[in-house]
């Protein structure tokens, strides 16, 4: 037998009451319709005095949908990954990495006295 001060079978916002008159009236609303490359639809809703936004990302595939059926966005374009060493020299051409490392390198060689 469980404790007698279980309450069973009811949740938080749960009761006959629960409406309209408990939470007050919702704010007036407005379907927009958004398509994506792929064809899918989507109908988010938006306040009346919000500011609707061209493009909203599909629920489905995740590309850009925009508001046109006929000329939805063309896809993100992804960029692949890059080290490190990618960034680096793309900021610094063959021989500036040429002389920093020699630089370096007479640095570690002064300090371990070679």
């Amino acid at each position: 037998m469980t404790g007698g001060n279980a309450i069973r079978g009811t949740r938080v916002g749960s009761g006959p009451a629960v409406g309209e008159a408990e939470r007050g009236e919702s704010a007036p609303r407005k379907r927009v319709d958004y398509w994506c490359a792929n064809g899918h639809h989507s109908t988010p809703s938006f306040a009346l005095d919000a500011e609707v936004p061209d493009q909203w990302d599909c629920p489905r595939c995740g590309l850009p949908a925009g508001q046109d059926r006929n000329d939805p966005p063309p896809a993100r374009r992804n960029e692949p990954f890059k080290s490190h060493l990618a960034y680096v020299k793309e900021r610094r051409s063959e021989e500036d990495g040429m002389a920093i490392l020699d630089e370096a390198l007479a640095k570690l060689r002064e300090r371990t006295g070679r």
